[in-house]
């Protein structure tokens, strides 16, 4: 195990690095907006440049890459990541916090593929798995521990910005040192949503949704802690007990898909995460800290469970397809959703109360269990020994598709591919 991990303990803790910074920021952001006056509707806005940035990232990185190569492109990222908190901290003007979330999503995206894509070069099939593994624990205790340190200091000062700025660019560091031989250039690949949605239509529709409801959240949860009464300690704990139930329900759920029609479970998670959505308005309204905790603890083991299983769900479909291609199209339905959601659910918030954010959740995870029955009624379930085995998956916001995935070991080189570009 050591032997096959050694190599990659420098890009492994890049990434470490990377999504602890990224996690603190991400939700110092509407904290600090909230308190420089900003309007529900300008943080929604903010939010959604960030995954449109994202997305821009995704599909810009690869030729980046092809024209200076994998460290000088991690390094002009590094450098443009590492300057926004700290534009963020010396001005409090609505148009340029979304210019450099927009700029922050686009580097980002981009660090993470070239990390991804690195490590992807170094797996084999035996060790694909387990660095697969590592790497998911990675992504959950490092957005944990981002969480965390809102607690060093308040968001009303430039400290936290600061240690934003530092975390990312010290992330630099050990991939500059690397000795790792530096991948092939990462490949464009151009997405055929189409095609896509005749492969799995609940599939494609559930990444639309899961951006929709998923990417309020993550922009506009502190702000609705926060004005639940919350301090910044008790933001960055309900934070992260929406992570730790994410994190904790993925496999048992998961697992329990692989015994069913997996359109099965998606509904019900659907049905599960809106009343979850419910019970956290619910919960705000009691004026208890551990309640609206145990509201947001309850809210990440269906929320985030989601986008897992429709990837799982459409990967069960797509088995002749190239993985990366249908990963592709999969993360730009979720960014669509991603960068509607944030404004529409803020726009709503600020003429309906803060509460809407949640309703406008609830809403999407309803019709898209109305949809996924709708389609379990119309096509008949995959026979179990024609459906992929379950795998958890990052979230978007703190990954890209990747062929670390070890169903990517089971693609078919002979097959028909979505298109490379």
């Amino acid at each position: 195990m050591l032997r096959s991990i050694g190599p990659l303990l420098s890009l492994l803790f890049a990434t470490s690095i990377l999504l602890v910074g990224n996690g603190l920021l991400g939700t110092l952001i509407p904290l600090r907006a909230d308190l420089d006056g900003f309007s529900t509707a300008s943080v929604g806005a903010i939010g959604s440049v960030y995954f449109a940035g994202f997305l821009l990232g995704c599909l810009g990185t690869p030729y980046l890459v092809a024209r200076v190569g994998h460290i000088r492109s991690f390094a002009v990222l590094c450098a443009i990541a590492s300057a926004a908190p700290l534009i963020h901290g010396l001005t409090s003007n609505a148009f340029a916090w979304a210019l450099m979330r927009g700029m922050t999503g686009f580097c980002f995206a981009g660090l993470y593929m070239v990390i991804e894509s690195w490590l992807n070069e170094q797996a084999t099939n035996e060790t694909r798995g387990r660095i697969f593994s590592i790497y998911l624990m990675i992504n959950l205790s490092a957005l944990t521990l981002g969480q965390l340190l809102l607690n060093l200091a308040s968001p009303a000062v430039f400290a936290l910005f600061a240690l934003c700025s530092i975390l990312t660019s010290l992330a630099l560091v050990p991939i500059a040192l690397s000795t790792t031989a530096q991948p092939l250039p990462i490949q464009a690949t151009r997405i055929n949503m189409r095609k896509l949605y005749r492969l799995s239509p609940v599939g494609l529709v559930g990444s639309l949704v899961v951006g929709l409801s998923n990417a309020p959240f993550w922009t506009l949860a502190p702000f609705y802690a926060s004005t639940k009464g919350l301090d910044v300690a008790g933001i960055s704990f309900f934070m992260t007990a929406a992570i730790v139930g994410g994190a904790a329900a993925q496999m048992p759920i998961g697992r329990l898909s692989d015994r069913m029609d997996r359109r099965t479970m998606i509904v019900a998670v659907s049905i599960g995460a809106a009343i979850a959505e419910i019970g956290l308005v619910l919960a705000g309204n009691t004026g208890s800290a551990m309640i609206l905790m145990a509201g947001g603890f309850a809210y990440g083991i269906f929320a985030f469970t989601l986008y897992s299983l429709v990837v799982a769900h459409m990967n069960d479909h797509a088995a002749s397809e190239s993985f990366v291609g249908v990963s592709g199209g999969l993360l730009m339905a979720y960014a669509l959703g991603a960068i509607i959601g944030p404004s529409v659910a803020s726009f709503g918030a600020s003429y309906l109360g803060i509460n809407f954010i949640f309703f406008f959740a609830a809403a999407a995870h309803v019709l898209f269990a109305a949809f996924g029955l709708y389609r379990m009624g119309v096509n008949p379930a995959l026979p179990e020994e024609e459906r992929a085995d379950f795998v958890l998956v990052p979230q978007p916001t703190a990954s890209v598709p990747t062929e670390l995935d070890p169903r990517a070991d089971n693609e078919d080189p002979a097959a028909d591919a979505v298109a490379q570009a």
